[in-house]
């Protein structure tokens, strides 16, 4: 890998052009890039360390969470409406690695009900949970399995499971199981859901983000270039094939040509620039006054996240231990009833560092209340992404959906009365003095607990389904009616998966490598 800027005095085309070195364009630039004979220029607007020791402590400390903190240097930031009258500000990394230098480091695997789904619904064959775990398997190193039929240990990402010992996440654990909840000791395999330590790709304290874990290796290949506070604009069209970027570093544009554009940007910079390149749905573009080069109203019609509320409550000492290796304890998930989602769509998530220490940067906060992050992942998408201006700078506007049917807030209300439950049993009331809201009251109220969580409701910034496959690209990425132009990372998803996506996001990398790599072109 050639640091920013080492590209010039080269030719000034390259054979692949990747906008974004986040989970997804930092595995397929370095697979790429394994062929020697072809070049490869990666195109990531935030900055681009090259080493773990140019990163800011921060970004690599696993008990801290930078996506937490809006105000971050290594985040971009996104006005958002989640439900009518719930404003939000949505984050994503913008940095090498890009979220995943500012996520959690929750590392699950999608369930094998997504493949089905999404094979189903444009990836074809493809896209099969039996066709996909050879790639999952080869972008690991599983630090607690090892190889075997469902693991790998050769692969860039090394994932280790969060330790259960912690006094609270032990207690969650019991609780879990006083309730009957099952074990489920690896959330990597399709065992039945249950409570169990969390897959992450932070090890020994550190998280380990996909630039590090994909390019820092790759620091003596002359093929490959990775091009930091570079904006990409838009991509040229000419003659209906992807010919190339304009880019903004600096203040100043230029033009950099390409045989082939495969955008990594993320779900929502990515059908921004489809937008801006006017590749979108006819009648919005023709409004911004944007020209039309290819009709494809899929782009932003639809998008699915994950919901998500934070439940706080008081440790029943003064202060619990500080977590060592990750802010993650343990993990529950569960399924809604009806029966409709057997692969547990609820989860409820646990944080070992107060929320008042992720959203200010600190592991420690003497006397604050610990959390659960509570979320439905039920796969719907109900959002939807517009341009509001064709000024590149200008975010898109985001309109997540959320709770607007009754199902909907069933579910809410669901996975939050269970939380309370499990944190009134004896075995949580050992570290606990209890919930700090909602009270009794309203948790016995429908109407009530549906005003409490629009009033705290949040997401769990899992975004996917605004470039969904088959109705805007093929099991490849390729974008419908444009030549030369693919699309890799979780914009393709036409729902979210039935957990966090940054596996998923990395997956995609791979395959799309791989099918570029095969001359699936």
């Amino acid at each position: 890998m050639r640091p920013t800027g080492h590209h010039r005095g080269r030719a000034s085309r390259f054979d692949v052009i990747v906008v974004g070195a986040g989970a997804a364009g930092a595995a397929l630039a370095a697979r790429l890039a394994e062929d020697p004979d072809r070049t490869v220029l990666v195109l990531e607007s935030g900055p681009v360390p090259g080493l773990p020791p140019l990163f800011a402590p921060e970004l690599l400390d696993a008990r801290l969470v930078p996506g937490a903190r809006p105000g971050h240097r290594a985040v971009q930031t996104y006005p958002a409406l989640l439900a009518p009258g719930r404003p939000y500000t949505v984050v994503r990394g913008r940095v090498l690695g890009g979220s995943t230098t500012v996520n959690g480091g929750y590392f699950v695997r999608a369930r094998r009900e997504d493949f089905d789904r999404w094979a189903a619904t444009g990836g074809g064959p493809v896209w099969s949970y039996e066709r996909m775990l050879p790639f999952l398997r080869a972008l690991e190193t599983d630090l607690d399995h090892g190889a075997g039929p469902l693991h790998g240990d050769r692969g860039p990402v090394r994932v280790r499971r969060t330790d259960l010992r912690h006094p609270a996440a032990a207690a969650f654990g019991a609780a879990a199981r006083r309730l009957g909840h099952p074990a489920e000791p690896d959330k990597n395999a399709q065992d039945e859901p249950g409570f169990g330590a969390v897959p992450s790709n932070a090890v020994d304290g550190v998280r380990v983000n996909t630039g590090l874990a994909y390019l820092s290796s790759t620091q003596d290949r002359s093929n490959l270039f990775v091009e930091g506070d570079s904006t990409v604009l838009s991509v040229v069209v000419e003659r209906g094939r992807a010919t190339g970027v304009v880019v903004e570093r600096h203040g100043r544009r230029r033009t950099v040509r390409g045989g082939e554009v495969v955008l990594c940007a993320g779900a929502l910079r990515s059908p921004q620039l489809l937008l801006l390149s006017g590749v979108g749905p006819r009648a919005g573009l023709a409004a911004l006054g944007i020209p039309v080069v290819v009709d494809v109203p899929a782009v932003g019609a639809r998008f699915g996240d994950h919901p998500q509320v934070v439940l706080e409550w008081l440790p029943r000492r003064p202060s619990l231990p500080e977590p060592v290796g990750s802010w993650l304890g343990g993990a529950l998930h569960l399924p809604a009833s009806g029966g409709a989602h057997p692969a547990g769509d609820l989860e409820i998530l646990q944080s070992l560092v107060p929320m008042a220490g992720l959203t200010g940067g600190r592991v420690s906060v003497p006397g604050a209340p610990l959390a659960f992050l509570v979320s439905v992942q039920t796969p719907r998408s109900r959002g939807r992404l517009r341009l509001g201006s064709a000024d590149p700078a200008a975010p898109p506007s985001l309109d997540h959906g959320y709770l607007a049917t009754a199902g909907d807030r069933r579910r809410m209300r669901e996975v939050v009365r269970i939380t309370a439950e499990l944190a009134a049993t004896a075995d949580f009331a050992e570290v606990t003095a209890g919930l700090l809201e909602p009270v009794p009251g309203v948790l016995a109220d429908d109407r009530l607990l549906d005003e409490w969580i629009l009033q705290h409701l949040g997401t769990c910034h899992h975004t996917c389904g605004t470039v969904p496959l088959g109705s805007a690209v093929d099991a490849y990425g390729r974008v419908h009616g444009v030549a030369g132009l693919r699309v890799a990372d979780t914009s393709i998803l036409p729902t979210p998966p039935l957990r966090g996506p940054a596996a998923t996001a990395v997956l995609i990398g791979e395959i799309v490598a791989d099918a570029v790599r095969r001359g699936l072109t």
